[in-house]
């Protein structure tokens, strides 16, 4: 009985921070014209715990805090522009979503497709030294060649 009342009580301490944060949002969000705002940012800024998420997406701890920061940004008066502005300069182009083409993310945008083509090059290139190889030592059989392959056949016949 002690051990369920002990787990019991391990489980609801678990549960207070996310029950926290997310009461924290729900009280905040009183104008729903920054609450938009907020949503509009946050699908263009990338979470960078989970990266493959927006922060709008994400429930990571730093996910909440940028939008508390975005928020609070809003209700300064601050443009959406001067607000990505801000998180690019203190995360670098990776925390956009879409991060812009230029020097600096070229690889990344280019990286993808340059890989694909050096992989394609490679398989060429082995497909067509493979058939050089096999066209090389594929010949025909001597005659001794032959005639001991013919022995070795009528062996396994008469087994």
């Amino acid at each position: 009985m002690k051990a369920l009342y002990i787990a019991g009580l391990l489980v609801s301490l678990c549960i207070l921070p996310a029950q926290a944060s997310s009461t924290y949002e729900a009280a905040v969000a009183t104008d729903p014209v920054a609450e938009k705002r907020l949503q509009a940012l946050s699908r263009e800024l990338r979470c960078l715990v989970c990266q493959n998420e927006t922060i709008a997406d994400s429930n990571a701890e730093l996910a909440v805090d940028l939008r508390r920061e975005i928020r609070g940004m809003i209700q300064e008066g601050r443009s959406d522009n001067e607000i990505l502005e801000f998180m690019v300069t203190r995360y670098g182009d990776f925390v956009l979503y879409r991060p812009p083409v230029k020097a600096i993310t070229l690889l990344l945008w280019g990286g993808p497709i340059a890989l694909l083509l050096i992989a394609v090059l490679s398989l060429r290139s082995y497909l067509k030294r493979r058939s050089i190889l096999v066209a090389k030592t594929d010949k025909p059989l001597s005659a001794e060649e032959a005639r001991r392959a013919e022995a070795l056949l009528k062996e396994l016949d008469s087994k």
